[in-house]
C-alpha cells in the first residue's frame, strides 16, 4: 500500500487535474458505470461536528473507495484543522487496499472542480465579478475553481468576522491570485456587484438576501451540507430559474435550504432543473439566457472524492510519490 501525505498530493495534483478528473467521473456516472451506496453520517451534537463515512465504486477501472470525514468546528482553539479525512483505495479485483491518502485538500479540490464544472456550464461568459461569501477552509478552491472557468476581474469577500476575511485576501495575494481582491463592508454590498456569488459557510440561517442578486447572477452554495442549515433563503430559490444538484439524492437529503423550501409548501424538489451530470453530458441544457439566475447546490458525495483519489493515484504510480508500506 501506498501512503501520500497531504504536501505530497498539493505538490503534484492541482485544481485543473481535479476538473479533468471529476469530469470524466461525472460521465461515467451518467452511464451507469458508478456505484455509489449512500453515505453515513454521525453527529456529535454537544460539539457541532460529525463525521461521515462515503463508499464508492468504478465499476469500469475496478477501482473502489471510501472516505472518512470529521468536521469538527471547535478544532482550530485546540491549534488542529476543523475538517480531517482520510481516503482508503482499494483494487476491486482482488480486494486489495492499494493507497491510503490525505483527504482535507482533495475534499477542497473537488469541491472547488466541481463548483468549477456547474460554473462552466451555469455562469455567463462574461462573468467578470466574483463574490465570496464565508473564508473559511472551504472558500480558497472555490474561488480557485472560478477562475479556471471565468476571466474574473474583482473578488470581494465577505465574512462575518472581518479579519478573517483580510488574512483570506492576503492568502489569495500570496497564492498569486490575479484579479484585485477588496473585502466588502457587508454581504449585501458584495452580492449587488457579484456574477458569481460563491457560499462557503456552516450557517444556520440565509447569508445575503436573495433580493440583493442582480438579473444573470450564477451562485455556487457549498458549505451546507446538514438539513439544519441554510445559505440560501427562499427569495434565492425562488428567483432561480435552474437549480443544479451535484448528486441529487444527497441534496434532497441534506441540502437544508431547499429542504426549508420545500416543507415551507412555496417550491418542489420536481422543480431541481437537472444533476451536474446531465449538463456535463450535455443531456441538460446550462445557461439560457444572460438574465436567468442560476444556483449549483453541492452536497458532495463519494464518486467525486473517488475521482480525485483515482488522479492522485495515477500520479502516484507515475512519479514514484507517497511511501510503501506492508500492512
Amino acid at each position: 500500500m501506498k501512503i501520500i501525505n497531504e504536501q505530497q498530493i498539493q505538490q503534484s495534483y492541482k485544481m485543473s487535474d481535479a476538473i479533468g478528473d471529476v469530469t470524466a467521473l461525472l460521465h461515467a456516472k451518467q452511464q451507469g458505470k458508478i456505484d455509489n451506496p449512500h453515505r453515513t453520517v454521525i453527529d456529535f451534537p454537544e460539539r457541532q461536528a460529525s463525521a461521515l463515512y462515503m463508499p464508492s465504486a468504478d465499476k469500469q477501472e475496478e477501482l473502489a473507495g471510501v472516505k472518512v470525514v470529521t468536521i469538527f468546528p471547535d478544532n482550530p482553539k485546540q491549534g488542529k484543522p476543523t475538517t480531517q479525512g482520510v481516503i482508503l483505495l482499494s483494487d476491486a479485483t482482488n480486494g486489495e487496499h492499494v493507497a491510503m491518502m490525505t483527504a482535507s485538500y482533495l475534499t477542497r479540490l473537488r469541491t472547488g472542480a466541481l463548483s468549477a464544472i456547474a460554473t462552466d456550464h451555469l455562469a455567463r461568459e462574461n462573468s467578470r465579478v466574483l463574490a465570496v461569501i464565508g473564508t473559511g477552509a472551504m472558500a480558497f478552491e472555490q474561488v480557485l475553481g472560478v477562475l479556471e472557468v471565468r476571466d474574473i476581474e474583482t473578488i470581494l469577500l465577505f465574512n462575518r468576522t472581518g479579519e478573517k476575511a483580510v488574512r483570506f485576501k492576503e492568502q489569495l495575494e500570496a497564492f498569486g491570485v490575479q484579479p484585485q481582491i477588496e473585502v466588502a463592508a457587508s454581504a449585501k454590498q458584495a452580492v449587488e456587484s457579484a456574477d458569481i456569488v460563491a457560499c462557503a459557510t456552516r450557517s444556520t440561517e440565509p447569508v445575503f438576501d436573495g433580493n440583493d442578486l442582480k438579473p444573470g447572477t450564477h451562485i455556487n452554495g457549498v458549505g451546507s451540507y446538514l438539513p439544519h442549515m441554510r445559505e440560501m433563503d427562499e427569495t434565492t430559490i425562488a428567483r432561480a430559474g435552474k437549480i443544479v444538484a451535484d448528486d441529487l439524492a444527497g441534496v434532497q437529503d441534506e441540502a437544508g435550504e431547499l429542504i426549508h423550501a420545500a416543507n415551507s409548501g412555496n417550491w418542489s424538489f420536481e422543480q431541481i432543473h437537472a444533476e451536474l451530470t446531465e449538463l456535463a453530458s450535455g443531456r441538460r441544457a446550462g445557461r439560457e439566457s444572460s438574465e436567468e439566475i442560476t444556483f449549483f447546490k453541492c452536497v458532495g458525495a463519494a464518486y467525486f472524492d473517488l475521482a480525485v483519489a483515482k488522479g492522485v493515484y495515477r500520479k502516484a504510480q507515475e512519479a514514484g510519490l507517497g511511501t510503501a508500506v506492508e500492512l
